[in-house]
């Protein structure tokens, strides 16, 4: 499924709240059922494939299509509905109104990691351990595996994954005589060099990015965020956090960073010419630039991202898989069509149109790793990324309701963006907008 963590760039269209206190007052709820031994059997699930049966699914993948025409095939009294229903927040809301509602929601739908928690602590996904599928996280890279796992359950089975990488335009850095940085110090003296070379050339562009903020922080050991149950921590000032607003901070002081709004017309032509030299993203940047910056194939390449003490420690931005909402009719049916995309077929079928997988048999897999990209100059890419998915710090959490934090990042930090602020202030203003929404919420902020 390809694209997934586009949310990440239409967050804002979500105005509303997205948690109730009606919704939360049933946190823990989807935990319980699975928590233990599972009744449903591998011959339910069997029997419920061949009775006549229509699965709505919501997405907004473009491979998904593919997938459910497959299982079709194999299952032929089976209909998979695919509906586009909007991306990233847009879905979410129609969800989020259908849960509150009690009735409307699909048999499944596509939830991005991050967002796992605002539906599973809230009672509204089926727990897969119901179905035994906690069996199959020998499957997943461990890494991925934790992001579905929350307070307790089994929500998600992974299907792809975004560890964190750092694309850089080769031409460029050769253009500049600048060597590949592997630590953000390095990366920064990279940046003035590039500057005073040519004043129209950065080493990146960022007008404020919530995600790419989660990510640098959670790989610089901060744990901004610990949930439990209904009891939640938030700091924003913890040392991790301090740790990338003292870096960051530097390549905005210095105007280092372009201001071409990410996703616009004018960024993809400043990576196409490489007046942007670099992207720290998840792997699935690999496919936007082949699909959105095509005419410079061979100008990039990817390298680890860079550390902030030598360490090899990495992060993840973005993925996602399929949720089951418990509202669902169909969930026998639902859970094969789940399985089939994520740990069989299915996920061939994705991995081929683009996505990285988080499927340990083919992470480990010298024909996958070998593989030569052409795009990035014949490099073997595969194994920078699984290199640093196994690099991944652990103990990460996302907030219950982290799409409504993300969609109110630049309201608190972007001023850092345009000089009026700092990183770090900006970052306290937005740890006290989050107490304040959660609080609001009916959550327990510590």
């Amino acid at each position: 499924m390809n694209r997934w963590p586009r949310h990440r760039r239409t967050t804002s269209l979500l105005l509303g709240a997205v948690l109730t206190a009606v919704t939360l007052s049933a946190c823990g709820g989807g935990t319980e059922e699975g928590s233990g031994s599972n009744s449903i059997t591998e011959e339910d699930i069997q029997a419920a494939l061949d009775k006549p049966t229509t699965l709505t699914v919501w997405s907004w993948s473009g491979s998904l299509p593919d997938v459910a025409k497959a299982f079709e095939k194999k299952y032929p009294k089976i209909k998979v509905k695919v509906e586009n229903v909007g991306t990233g927040a847009e879905q979410y809301a129609k969800l989020q109104n259908a849960i509150k509602a009690g009735k409307g929601a699909p048999d499944l739908a596509t939830v991005e990691y991050n967002a796992i928690p605002q539906y599973a602590l809230t009672g509204a996904l089926v727990d897969l351990k119901k179905f035994g599928f906690d069996s199959l996280e020998d499957r997943f890279d461990p890494a991925v595996w934790a992001n579905v796992n929350v307070d307790g359950g089994l929500f998600e089975l992974p299907l792809n994954a975004g560890p964190m990488a750092l694309f850089y335009n080769k031409k460029t850095f050769d253009k500049f005589d600048i060597e590949v940085p592997t630590t953000w110090d390095e990366y920064i003296k990279a940046a003035r060099k590039i500057q005073k070379a040519d004043p129209d050339y950065y080493i990146g562009a960022d007008t404020g990015n919530a995600g790419l903020t989660e990510s640098l922080i959670w790989a610089a050991d901060g744990r901004p965020f610990k949930v439990d149950g209904a009891s939640i921590s938030i700091d924003l000032q913890d040392a991790g956090s301090k740790k990338y607003a003292e870096m960051y901070q530097q390549l905005l002081d210095d105007k280092l960073l372009s201001s071409v709004g990410d996703w616009s017309p004018e960024w993809f032509e400043g990576l196409a010419s490489g007046r942007i030299a670099t992207l720290s993203s998840g792997a699935w940047m690999a496919g936007i630039l082949k699909g959105s910056v095509a005419k410079a194939s061979g100008d990039w390449r990817v390298a680890p991202m860079p550390s902030y003490d030598g360490e090899s420690t990495t992060s993840i931005n973005g993925g996602g898989s399929l949720a089951m909402p418990e509202q669902g009719d169909n969930q026998l049916v639902a859970a094969a069509f789940l399985r089939y995309v994520s740990a069989e077929e299915g996920a061939d079928i994705t991995q081929a149109s683009g996505s990285f997988p988080a499927r340990a048999e083919v992470l480990e897999s010298e024909k996958f790793l070998d593989a030569k990209d052409e795009y990035f100059g014949g490099q073997r890419v595969n194994r920078v990324f699984a290199e640093s998915l196994r690099n991944v710090a652990t103990g990460w959490q996302y907030l219950p309701y982290d799409v409504y934090a993300v969609s109110i990042f630049n309201d608190n930090a972007g001023k850092a963006y345009t000089g009026d602020s700092t990183i770090l202030k900006g970052l306290k203003s937005w740890e006290q907008a989050l107490v304040r929404y959660g609080e609001e919420q009916g959550f327990t902020i510590n």
